[in-house]
């Protein structure tokens, strides 16, 4: 796997904040994380943890799934 393809979008935090009307440090607040993680993870520079994504599903009152793309083979 080339680098280019390692970097996909891997979850959908950034676009799910933008439905709501939301910010990263909204999200940040919530969490009681740094606005520094919650904007590597809507980058997809790093990924949240499944427990995060529970968290960050429960507080968007979305399911865990519409947080995470679906892979393609």
């Amino acid at each position: 796997m080339s680098n280019n393809q390692q970097n996909v979008m891997l979850n959908r935090l950034k676009a799910a904040l933008a439905e709501q009307g939301k910010t990263n440090r909204w999200l940040s607040e919530q969490l009681g994380k740094s606005e520094n993680t919650v904007s590597r993870w809507c980058a997809n520079k790093v990924q949240p943890s499944i427990t995060q994504l529970n968290e960050i599903a429960h507080v968007l009152e979305v399911d865990v799934r519409s947080l995470i793309n679906p892979t393609i083979e």
